[in-house]
């Protein structure tokens, strides 16, 4: 069997490797390595520029010679209200899987990024601080953990998503408006609402500019809060996770003051929550996701904390 791309290599022996297969754009490949509690991890990023055949064909060729996969650039289910929502789409990209599992990252964000808003209101004192979810549906644990610590919160799901100036003001708005949109949007392609490919270092003209020069803060996805940001953010912290060195500097030259990441850096950047709850299953030796109880015991236990930096 030949390799998956020509610079794609197994990891050495006594390694653990978690590859993350993306939609997004080939641009932000990486590979890195990491010691995590003793176990050295090659961590590795292929996107395929929103090619989903492709995406397909990488994961039937590297099934069962990886530890876990990381899905990138796509969801493959949210969760609202207790119940999950599957996209269909996704699900049948990943169905041919059969030796290697595959996190999408869901479960991690709703337990690294809720610890991360827990632990950063020291710093940033939430209950003065005016943030934008551009997107909050991908990321409940995040959200409902800046309603917990009181943040004055604007959930930008209606006004990113659907292009509706209509504003969600609270976390029982914004599970209303999930209940009867996800059953919906799950049903339809996720490119549809969720930049991939070239997609992704495209910006588009939005409604929702006011609201980015209304916030103190900017959290959730990058590629969302990029995506619309208009060209003056000066002075506005920005919370998120996957960062690249492009990333910091488009941050800087927009005038972001501080950016705030819920995963730690590893070499030259931050990877998203896929590729780290793909490392956290492999670190335990499963073959499916965690429960959230062993998330939290695995974060607490290497110590993962959101990095603070200044631009």
């Amino acid at each position: 069997m030949s390799n998956p791309n020509s610079t794609w290599q197994p990891a050495p022996a006594g390694y653990k490797h978690v590859v993350s297969v993306s939609l997004g754009s080939s641009k932000r490949n990486a590979r890195e390595e990491i010691e995590v509690l003793g176990q050295p991890f090659i961590l590795e990023r292929i996107g395929t520029d929103g090619d989903s055949s492709r995406m397909k064909e990488l994961f039937a060729q590297l099934d069962g010679r990886v530890d876990a996969f990381g899905l990138g650039g796509a969801d493959l289910y949210v969760v609202s209200g207790g119940k999950r929502y599957t996209f269909g789409n996704v699900r049948k990209l990943v169905e041919g899987v059969r030796k290697t599992p595959v996190l999408d990252g869901s479960g991690l964000k709703n337990t690294l990024e809720r610890e991360a808003v827990m632990q950063l209101d020291p710093v940033l004192h939430w209950k003065t601080q005016r943030v934008l979810m551009v997107s909050a549906v991908d990321r409940f644990g995040m959200a409902e953990a800046l309603s917990d610590v009181h943040a004055d919160v604007v959930y930008g799901d209606v006004i990113f998503g659907l292009g509706i100036d209509y504003p969600l003001r609270s976390l029982q708005a914004l599970r209303r408006v999930a209940g009867l949109v996800l059953p919906v949007v799950t049903k339809l392609p996720q490119d549809w609402f969720y930049p991939t490919g070239d997609k992704q270092e495209s910006s588009v003209v939005s409604k929702g500019t006011k609201y980015y020069a209304w916030a103190d803060v900017l959290a959730g996805d990058t590629h969302y809060v990029k995506r619309y940001a208009p060209q003056d953010l000066h002075g506005k912290t920005v919370l998120t996770q996957t960062i690249t060195e492009p990333d910091r500097e488009w941050m800087s030259a927009h005038g972001v003051k501080r950016l705030v990441t819920t995963t730690p850096r590893i070499g030259s950047r931050n990877f998203a929550t896929n590729v780290m709850e793909a490392m956290f299953v492999a670190l335990a030796g499963k073959r499916e996701a965690l429960s959230e109880q062993e998330y939290l015991d695995l974060i607490r236990r290497v110590d993962f904390r959101p990095q603070i930096n200044d631009l």
